[in-house]
């Protein structure tokens, strides 16, 4: 008679001021179990190519408001959209341990610093509009020089010095 354990499956995360982006990558999973709870989140499931059984609860280093905190079930993965109960100064770690868990990894593609700009639909704003300047988004105009205005100035034309 052969026992299974469940495992803990990997896990990335990154956060806000006032939310955590946590993605449990397990593939393939089918009616996962998530829990969302004030101080954790609780996790079940079964997948990957190796059909393997995962499960795990997330002590979280604060609470969370979970009336506004959603999962949604992917093909690749469960991502989570944690809603931090007080917004303000970042977590130091996602987990009240602090000890070091091989299967948790920051997930730097989400990553934003404390100290970066906190207005992101500003920073998008100003992006579009720099892009416009630079005649990227169509916003350019027609003021632009073409390839046209270089004939003059082509200097494949001047003559050569002879070698020696």
């Amino acid at each position: 008679m052969s026992t299974t354990q469940s495992l803990p499956p990997p896990v990335t995360w990154a956060q806000r001021k006032n939310l955590i982006f946590l993605t449990i990558c397990v593939e393939d999973c089918k009616a996962p179990t998530v829990n969302i709870e004030a101080d954790k989140v609780y996790f079940k499931g079964t997948g990957g190519t190796e059909r393997k059984d995962y499960e795990y609860t997330y002590n979280l280093f604060k609470d969370i408001d979970t009336d506004k905190s959603r999962s949604f079930v992917r093909d690749r993965n469960i991502e989570l959209i944690l809603v931090k109960k007080e917004e303000g100064p970042y977590w130091p770690h996602l987990l009240k341990e602090k000890t070091k868990q091989h299967w948790l990894k920051v997930d730097f593609s989400r990553w934003k610093d404390e100290d970066d700009s906190d207005d992101e639909e500003g920073q998008n704003q100003d992006l579009e509009e720099m892009m416009r300047q630079m005649g990227g988004l169509g916003g350019g105009g027609d003021d632009r020089p073409s390839l046209d205005d270089l004939e003059d100035e082509d200097s494949d034309d001047d003559d050569l010095p002879d070698l020696e």
